[in-house]
This record gives C-alpha cells, structure tokens and sequence, in this order.
C-alpha cells in the first residue's frame, strides 16, 4: 500500500468520525432542555453561556451541523470508491463493494453509536460541544441558509424558512417511539399532542356557542340573577342589553353573592348590570394558544367570542382551552350514568345524549324534528332557549323535564320524560228541558276541537307543543 493510499484510508477514518462527532452534537444540541441550560448558567458551569448562545437559535446551528455531516459522509464513501477502485479492475464492483462497506460503518459509527451516547449523555455532550458549535458556526456563515433558501426556491411551494430538519412532525414521532417504549405513559403522550394541536387550533373550535349560552337582562335585578346563577349552575352570566349580540358585562357568582349580603332586601332592587364586570371580547380567529397567554396575563378567566360582523358567536374559559391539553374535566358530582332508567310504568330518566330516534322507539311515538338529534337538543329546541334545571316542555305527546346539570359546562345530564296523559272530559248529563238546538250547537263545538293543545311555558308567553 502506497503512501497515497494509506492517506485516503487515515482521511476516510477522519471523516466518519468527524461525521460520528456532528451526529452525536445534533442529537444533543436538540434534547437539551433550556430550562435546564438556564440553571447550568446560574450554577457557571463551564460551557453553559456557549450552549445557551446555540440554543438561543436552535435551526441555524442544528441545520449546520446536518449539513456539515452529510458532507462528510459523502467524502468519506467517496475516498473509500477511489481507494477501492485502484485495486480492483471491474468499477462497478469497486463502487458495490464500497456502497456497502461504508453503508455499514456509517451506520454504526455515524446513525447508532454517536446518537446513543447524544440521547444517554445529552447534557455533557452538548455542554462540550458547544465550542465546537459556535467555531464552525463562524467559519461556515450563512452558508446553511443560502443552500436551505436554495432549496426552497426548486421546491414547489412556499418551503420553510429555517429549513425543514428539525420539523413537528418529527418530534410528534419522537413522542409516538417514546410511549411505544415505556418511556412515557399514553395519556403523557396525548398531553403532548394536545399541547401541538393548540398551535392550530382556533377560538370558534373550543368555545361554547351562542345558543348554549344563558344569558341575563340588563334590567334584572341582583337577586334575579343570583336566583338564576344557582339554578344554572354557572358562576359566569353575560348580561346583555337588546339582544344576545349587545353584551354588557359579566355577573360574576362572588360579585352577586357579596352584593346580595351588602344590599340585603334591596337586592331585589338593584340592576344587575351594576354588579356586573366588564366582558374582554376575542374574535373567533385567533389562536387558542395565544388567547391562553392573554387570559393569564389579564387574570381572566372567560371572554366573550365575536365573529366578523361582531355578533356574538359565543363564549371561551381558560378551562375550555385547557381542556384541549388535558381532556374533559369533570367535577365531583359528575357520575357515571346508564343511559335510560325506568321510574315508574309511564315515566323513564334519560341521559341528554340519548338519540331522539331511541327515545321514540322507547315510548312508541313519532317525533318529527329536523336538525335534532339528542334529547338535550329536542328539550332546548322545543323551548326556544337553553335549557336549565326545571326546564319543561312537551312534545309529540310527551312531557319532558330537565332535572340535572353534568359537566364542567352545567348543561343537562339528565332528563326525565313522561307519557302525556291528557284529562278525559267528563260526560256531561242531558237535560231534558234543554232545547234540542242548544245541545246540537255545543256537541258540534266538541266535534271541532282540535286534538292539539298549548300549554304556556314559565319565563315564555305561548310556547305551542306538538
């Protein structure tokens, strides 16, 4: 072996070392924590300050390092080929016999190997890295980002500014081979995706509409509303003035409970729109995690959603937000329920998700309501509002009473129905002296009756019931 060969061979070792060294600094460099950094540079650790300057920006030194290791992986498969086909006459076999030799040692010594010990040891590792991050940093420049601004303008699309190595997707990967390998639990993992979901998700997609929402009148007064608070179950009431589209503030629980002690009888006297706060108002656009961070920063707690004709499209809480990270949250009177239970032989207790289809089925009648689909929805639909414990309303021949608010949104768990019973009329006695065309008059008023009836609803005027 010359000595010409014998430097293609130390330079190719070189090389996939060299390459081995920036794969293990990547791996590194992108599991480090910077809180962690954070307390390091408090504690003046040595490498602490570099390693808080390359993280300060994560792409352009992660998308150097992977520029710098590809390129001395293509070096090194490259001298190997040269080596090989100066001593072997057949070129192909030289470039098959390289293509798998250094198939092999890249990836032990450049993918396994150096990412291991960057995965087990990524403080250190990154912390003695971190010289080497910023020299090369310097020496190489913008170069990453003018090939990575190159790259965009070949690919169809608008591409990524800082590159596309170090991307959500990838970490959401990274989260999926975690849970598969006991790392973390499934519901750490599903936290995880919450919190990436929450990037994209919108205000109109985790509020509470409109027609959800109970609202309060302006000219109600303290006690009214402190009387509606406890029957409703929320702590947060809008007050409106005109319309559901004219909010005025919110009434607070706390706020109506310390006027009620305050004002005493006068409670009864006092608009409510005096005790309420003012309403913070979002359009339904903005992004769930941004209105999070306001929300914290303001002290608040629930906004008022308008859309783009400033209508009131509905209302968000901190807790609707955070839902969406964690899952529901459910509270201590929250139970598990069996969706129909039995009272007695003409009544039955139904959850408010039961289908309208099963409920007719139940009792044997016909329930023609379009765009309804639950109870809870056929009980609101029928009233002409939201529905609050001791809503009632009939249809199709039956009565139906809500009986209990569920969840954190106190809307109605449950609802009992009975089978409507109409009085029967009593025979009325003939009375011989009464003239013939009286009687005739009142049994054809009878014969005309409609078997349709309206019953009154509280809080309504007339509210007909099929």
């Amino acid at each position: 072996m010359s000595v010409g060969d014998i430097a293609l061979v130390v330079s190719a070792v070189l090389l996939v070392a060299g390459a081995g060294v920036l794969a293990g600094l990547e791996v590194a460099v992108s599991r480090v924590s910077r809180v962690r950094v954070e307390e390091l540079v408090r504690e003046e650790r040595p490498g602490a300050q570099r390693l808080q300057k390359v993280l300060a920006e994560p792409p352009r030194y992660l998308n150097l390092l992977l520029l710098l290791r590809v390129a001395a992986e293509i070096a090194a498969v490259s001298l190997a080929t040269v080596l090989l086909a100066a001593r072997i006459d057949v070129g192909w076999r030289a470039v098959v016999i390289a293509t798998v030799v250094m198939t092999l040692v890249s990836y032990v010594f450049i993918g396994v190997a150096p990412r291991t010990i960057g995965r087990q040891q990524a403080e250190s590792v990154a912390l003695r890295g971190s010289g080497l991050v910023l020299a090369l940093a310097k020496v190489f420049g913008p170069l990453p980002r003018l090939l990575i601004l190159v790259g965009n303008a070949l690919t169809p699309g608008k591409g990524f500014r800082e590159g596309p190595f170090a991307s959500e997707a990838e970490l959401r990967d990274l989260v999926d081979l975690a849970e598969k390998g006991k790392v973390i639990e499934h519901g750490e993992r599903e936290m995880i995706h919450g919190v990436f979901e929450l990037g994209d998700t919108l205000v109109r997609e985790v509020m509470v509409p409109r027609p959800d929402i109970v609202f309060i009148e302006k000219d109600r007064t303290v006690r009214q509303a402190l009387a509606l608070a406890l029957r409703s179950g929320f702590s947060r009431i809008p007050v409106i003035g005109e319309n559901s589209d004219d909010v005025l503030g919110i009434a607070y629980l706390k706020d109506l409970v310390r006027r009620q002690q305050e004002l005493g009888d006068a409670a009864g006297r006092v608009p409510v729109l005096e005790a309420a706060r003012p309403a913070p108002f979002v359009p339904d656009s903005k992004a769930a995690d941004e209105l999070l961070r306001e929300m914290q920063a303001r002290r608040t707690h629930v906004a008022i959603v308008v859309d783009e004709y400033g209508g009131t499209a509905g209302l968000v809480t901190i807790e609707d937000i955070l839902e969406e990270i964690v899952g529901e949250i459910t509270d201590e009177y929250d139970r598990e329920l069996p969706p129909v239970e039995q009272i007695d032989e003409e009544s039955y207790r139904v959850t408010a998700r039961l289908p309208v289809d099963d409920l007719a089925q139940l009792f044997d009648v016909e329930l023609d309501v379009e765009d309804v689909e639950t109870v809870g929805g056929l009980l609101a639909h029928v009233l002409g509002r939201v529905a609050i414990p001791g809503s009632t309303a009939q249809i199709g021949g039956l009565v139906l009473k809500a009986e209990r608010a569920a969840g954190r949104r106190n809307q109605i768990g449950t609802v009992v129905v009975t089978r409507e019973t109409p009085p029967e009329e009593a025979e009325e006695p003939v009375d011989a002296e009464e003239p013939e065309s009286r009687r005739e008059a009142r049994e054809r008023r009878r014969e005309g009756r409609g078997s349709e009836r309206i019953t009154p609803d509280p809080g309504t005027s007339e509210n007909p019931a099929a």
